[in-house]
């Protein structure tokens, strides 16, 4: 794999146990892979960090996804939890959000294991799922019509910008990005 590019903005940063939690923690992510044709793909999924790879899940028929994964292994994963939208300086461009972001890049590989795709759906259902009355806990009757996948995580980046102070916000505090444009009359 080529170097990393260089991380323009490194001040947005997270150290690597935040970027790990944040991971854990977010509710959807979107998994990009390369076609045979060369195009790019992008599909949002639900999914669950496991041992240290990012498991998600799909159907077992083989469309746009399954393709490219059996094409190229090679994906890259993404992320975000978007906050409130803040001004920062005195025109309406100078407007910004707060968030937190993790894109991994890596290999993913089909799961066959029946006990591996049994422990992620448990996963899945501990994190996204509601526990009621009478339904059966650890049941899957769908698991083998399911496609699991492993993404081996080899290079990952958090960023974030936080929502500032009210004070460290216009009009309290103009940050300007073009502080000598006048606007127009």
């Amino acid at each position: 794999m080529s170097a990393p590019p260089q991380l323009r903005r490194a001040e947005k940063l997270m150290p690597e146990e935040r970027t790990l939690e944040t991971l854990g923690k977010g509710f959807c992510g979107r998994l990009a892979t390369i076609g045979p044709d060369g195009y790019p793909y992008c599909v949002p999924l639900l999914y669950v960090v496991m041992d240290g790879d990012i498991y998600l899940h799909n159907t077992s028929a083989k469309g746009h996804l399954r393709t490219n994964v059996d094409h190229d292994s090679r994906v890259c994963f993404e992320m975000d939890e978007p906050s409130a939208v803040f001004p920062y300086g005195r025109f309406e461009c100078d407007t910004s959000v707060a968030y937190k972001s993790v894109i991994a890049f890596g290999k993913v590989r089909v799961v066959e294991d029946r006990a591996i795709k049994q422990r992620f759906f448990e996963a899945l259902m501990e994190k996204y799922g509601k526990r009621e009355g009478d339904r059966p806990v650890g049941f899957f009757p769908r698991i083998d019509s399911v496609t699991l996948y492993a993404l081996k995580v080899e290079r990952m980046t958090g960023k974030e910008t936080p929502l500032p102070e009210v004070s460290q916000q216009r009009p309290a505090l103009d940050r300007t990005k073009s502080p000598d444009a006048q606007p127009p009359t």
